[in-house]
């Protein structure tokens, strides 16, 4: 073995590591049954947090209002946080409760959701709280889905989450990819390895009993993902209810999606700094296969920078391999690319897009070096309401 070969090989560990993780995920994708519906009716909450959301919050509490469950066993309630337009009005006009939060200090869904917690406690009516965005239509079996599964013994749900605008644009079809990706196909394999799906921040539900237990006080930008850890480090997984969905919209606009992108990128960085260490030690102290996968969805870098950095990789190897400089070194790294080849396609056929889903991948290089430019930029770490262009 050449020192080249030696040194292709050892920078290719992470991503062959990588890859390895994401195609077993993907091979293990598959639906596992649904539990049954319960005899009793669960009281739930819908929690809907708002920031200006005029235009589309009276269609979102439409959606919720039809759904197929018992009238008198929901109710919806919308926070309007910090609010400059008429929210809290139209939400009351399409038949939501409405609370309305200012705090010019403490600023962010994570205390929007808090508050709202705090005052369904006090309430006490609900047994469990579901959290859905403001700009979101939802399944009509959303409800019953997350009480079957509250029923079984489940004290968190994520129901599937996908994009609502996804012929927008080319940028909105390749969200749909990654959300069949990273929402769909990821979440079904844990769900079949009895494994937390994590939190993906809409069509969410938790029982108020863990609620108590584990209070929510996460309020970083992605308090979705930090809230699932923080659930898994107390012994709660995150069950998946792959039978109802949640559609929320997209930005199409580049301006748009940077904003959006930047927040996300940012704060999962922020997330693998604070708490990778701490999963990482408990899951091998206590044999954890939860912890040990929550620490390893963080640590596994997204899919544009396996892509580039496993091609770039393939193709110095194989040059060398042609030069004579190397004998091993191309292998590693074509592993790696067939990996996310087998991720990618899997994500594909869980989207639904079709013809036209292979299209938009030859917009992935683009969308690839837009993601990269991301990186030098600052990021806010308030909460900003993503501008949407329509086309839901």
């Amino acid at each position: 073995m050449t020192v080249a070969d030696l040194l292709l090989l050892v920078a290719s560990l992470p991503f062959v590591a990588a890859a390895a993780y994401l195609c077993a995920l993907a091979l293990l994708a598959r639906r596992v049954a649904a539990p049954t519906a319960p005899a009793a009716w669960t009281r739930f909450a819908v929690v809907v947090p708002a920031h200006d959301e005029e235009a589309g919050i009276g269609a979102t509490v439409a959606s919720l209002r039809a759904m197929r469950y018992p009238p008198d066993r929901f109710r919806v309630l919308v926070v309007a946080d910090n609010c400059s337009d008429d929210t809290a009005g139209r939400a009351a006009a399409a038949g939501a409760a409405v609370l309305e939060r200012h705090d010019a200090e403490r600023r962010g869904k994570g205390y929007a959701l808090a508050h709202a917690f705090d005052h369904v406690a006090a309430d006490g009516w609900a047994d469990a709280v579901v959290v859905v965005d403001a700009d979101t239509l939802v399944s009509e079996n959303l409800l019953a889905a997350f009480a079957a599964r509250l029923a079984a013994g489940a004290q968190a749900v994520q129901a599937e989450y996908g994009v609502r605008n996804a012929l927008a644009s080319w940028r909105t079809r390749l969200m749909t990819l990654a959300f069949a990706l990273f929402h769909g196909v990821r979440s079904l394999a844990r769900e079949r390895l009895s494994l937390s799906c994590g939190l993906r921040g809409n069509g969410m539900a938790f029982s108020c009993r863990v609620l108590r237990q584990v209070p929510h006080r996460a309020f970083s930008i992605v308090e979705d993902a930090e809230y699932g850890i923080v659930l898994g480090l107390a012994g709660h997984r995150v069950w998946y209810a792959w039978e109802a969905h949640v559609r929320g919209d997209m930005a199409s606009s580049e301006r748009a999606s940077r904003s959006q992108r930047q927040r996300w990128e940012g704060g999962r960085r922020d997330l693998v700094r604070r708490l990778v260490p701490t999963l990482l030690v408990r899951g091998l102290r206590e044999r954890s296969a939860t912890l040990l996968d929550l620490a390893a969805d963080l640590l596994v870098p997204p899919l544009s920078t396996l892509v580039i950095g496993a091609t770039v990789g393939s193709m110095v190897a194989v040059a060398a391999f042609a030069a004579g400089a190397v004998r091993l070194a191309p292998w590693p790294w074509l592993a790696a690319v067939s990996g996310l080849l087998v991720y990618v396609a899997r994500g594909w056929v869980a989207s639904g897009l079709g013809l036209a889903g292979l299209r938009d991948l030859l917009w992935a290089p683009v969308y690839v070096a837009w993601k990269l430019s991301l990186a030098v930029r600052g990021r806010s770490r308030e909460w900003v309401r993503t501008t949407r262009e329509g086309g839901a």
